[in-house]
């Protein structure tokens, strides 16, 4: 996608060689348009995939997910990293590192919604490490769906995230991908 590539480029900041800032496109404010080009790109990737759920993580993917299981016409699941005092106490839960909070939090599923027969796509807005992608993956296996693949907006190659998966058999598709931050520049792969 040339246009997100154009957009990372004018708009996202470099915090580290590890950390792109991307609060203008993806985690503080959306942009509609973007964000529904970018779903229909990754519904076009798993058309014909007999997708029945696409299950993101809150928050940042959320958007994104909710443009491309608009235009699968599926619903979309996310999982919850707060519990709170209305949340469903049956639900599938893993505890996952957050690279970018550098934090661990718990993310949740109720049962209700994700189960045997589901086949899903989970979206993501980045993969580093890889860590919550492998949590959510658990919870996917748990539950008895099946994991069609993983659609993400950045992927950052120089860190074993997505690569890890893609070790494991998982299908990965990423719209963009950054192969370093070095220095403040941004290179793509």
């Amino acid at each position: 996608m040339e246009t997100l590539k154009k957009r990372i480029l004018q708009e996202a900041s470099v915090i580290s060689s590890d950390v792109l800032r991307l609060d203008a496109l993806l985690n503080h404010q959306v942009d509609p348009v973007l964000t529904t080009e970018m779903g229909q790109q990754f519904a076009r990737l798993y058309e014909g995939e007999k997708i029945t759920k696409v299950v993101t993580l809150e928050s940042s993917g959320i958007p994104i997910a909710f443009a491309t299981a608009q235009a699968l016409g599926v619903p979309l699941l996310f999982a919850r990293r707060k519990k709170t005092l209305i949340a469903d106490p049956e639900s599938y839960c893993e505890r996952v590192p957050s690279f970018t909070q550098g934090i661990v939090t718990d993310i949740m599923v109720s049962k209700k919604f994700l189960h045997d027969g589901d086949r899903v796509l989970f979206i993501d807005d980045i993969i580093a490490n890889g860590d919550a992608a492998r949590g959510l993956i658990k919870i996917i296996k748990r539950s008895g769906a099946e994991l069609a693949g993983i659609g993400v907006v950045i992927e950052k190659t120089f860190q074993s995230g997505a690569r890890t998966l893609r070790e494991q058999g998982i299908r990965v598709d990423s719209l963009v991908k950054i192969a370093s931050l070095d220095n403040g520049t941004i290179t793509f792969a």
